[in-house]
């Protein structure tokens, strides 16, 4: 039997319908899941970046979901990443060449934080008691310093200073000290001296200390003082991950240099910084590329002085597989 016209194009509106229906189905599946990564950082006035991007939402455009966890430096920013319990980690350069020496296969993904480059307007400095006979670099030798650790940027960038005021470093002593602990080492004389970062520096300043050198600056120009790293199997198990977090990475930073009242804003949130004390405080710079010369001379340095056993792989260290 032949069926009415219009039977028939009421199965074609019913077949043209189901269609539209389905493609519009298939057209609101939801997107796929963030993937999720853990990053290690310091909390302290460097890592501002990564907070202010993921307040931004630039690591949500990038399709990541990204977990800060705090931890106080060292051991406790390397392990995780090495273990795996965390995808990336926020470090100083010269930790990260002295693990690499010895056997650790890290890759730098994302500059850090960066020295101002200014004399007299850095983040760091050499202090000393306001009325110390101290004047200079060269006035070390024979002295007692204080870094936060020993064989570390803190030696090696003291040690450049001395050399640049025509010292001999091999003649300063140097003591650990937690930047906390120092503004009340120097005011009650138990130091001759330290290499101390904000906000410490503000606040000895403050007490009454004096600056003795601008080491960060003597060592190099806009010296890379820390970047984020990862290990070499995750990079290679994982490049579209490490490709976006960078991606993320370059964007907030360039965020935070040229938005510093945003800095100033959320720093307080995720140190113990006050909403007082950060408007006083000396900022480093966020450079959104690598400074690979700069690391050269922190290598060569840090062999020079013996920090180092060997000479790293710098080619290894920035190069993603």
């Amino acid at each position: 039997m032949r069926k009415s016209r219009r039977q028939m194009i009421g199965q074609l509106a019913l077949g043209a319908g189901l269609v539209l229906a389905g493609t519009a189905l298939i057209g609101a599946q939801p997107a796929s899941a963030q993937d999720k990564i853990t990053v290690g950082i310091i909390p302290i006035t460097d890592c501002a970046p990564i907070f202010l991007g993921k307040q931004k939402g630039f690591f949500a455009k990038q399709n990541l979901d990204v977990n800060i966890e705090s931890a106080q430096g060292g051991a406790e920013l390397v392990n995780p990443v090495v273990s795996g319990q965390r995808e990336f980690g926020f470090s100083n350069v010269s930790s990260l060449l002295i693990a690499q020496t010895r056997g650790l296969d890290l890759v730098a993904v994302s500059p850090g934080a960066s020295s101002t480059g200014e004399q007299g307007r850095d983040f760091g400095a050499i202090v000393a008691p306001g009325d110390s006979p101290i004047k200079n670099a060269k006035d070390l030798e024979g002295k007692t310093v204080a870094v936060n650790n020993l064989k570390n940027i803190g030696d090696t960038s003291v040690n450049a200073s001395v050399r640049a005021a025509g010292g001999n470093p091999a003649n300063v002593k140097y003591v650990e000290l937690a930047f906390p602990a120092m503004p009340a080492a120097l005011a009650d004389k138990r130091i001759d001296a330290a290499w101390i970062v904000e906000p410490f520096l503000t606040i000895t300043k403050a007490q009454g200390a004096k600056v003795v050198a601008w080491n960060l600056v003597d060592t190099s120009p806009h010296l890379m003082i820390a970047v984020y790293f990862t290990t070499r199997k995750y990079a290679k198990e994982h490049p579209d991950v490490v490709k976006r977090f960078q991606a993320a990475m370059k964007e907030s930073l360039a965020y935070a240099d040229s938005h510093t009242d945003e800095v100033r804003a959320i720093v307080p949130t995720f140190t113990r910084v006050s909403k007082e004390m950060i408007t006083k405080l000396t900022l480093p710079r966020w450079p959104a590329e690598m400074n690979v010369k700069s690391t050269q001379t922190l290598a060569d340095l840090a062999l020079k002085d013996g920090l180092l056993d060997k000479k790293p792989d710098l080619d290894a260290f920035f190069k993603l597989p």
